[in-house]
């Protein structure tokens, strides 16, 4: 299964985000090598919320990242969201439903 965490970030974001950066990323990464965070980023122009896309067998995972996650813990981020994705198409698809 998928699932997206979306963070609403705050305005200050960029301005105060170096100080957690590093943690942030050590605690992606380690996502990532776990299998569980498959990509993840910011969005740009405006710099107004992040997506993370994990790959895992329920919400909890995405929960627990963002409950532990020192962007959240120290306020960067205003509030954060798990939705369960249903991937139907790509190599990665979840459920790949294909046209007959």
């Amino acid at each position: 299964m998928h699932f997206l965490l979306t963070y609403e970030l705050a305005p200050d974001y960029l301005e105060r985000r170096a100080e957690f950066r590093n943690a942030h990323l050590k605690l992606a990464w380690e996502a990532q090598e776990r299998g569980e965070l498959v990509l993840a980023g910011a969005l740009d122009d405006p710099a107004d919320r992040a997506l993370l896309v994990f790959s895992c067998d329920s919400a909890q995972t995405p929960q627990m990242f963002a409950a532990t996650d020192p962007y959240v813990t120290n306020g960067l981020v205003r509030a954060f969201h798990v939705r369960r994705w249903n991937t139907v198409v790509g190599a990665l698809a979840a459920t790949p439903v294909r046209p007959d």
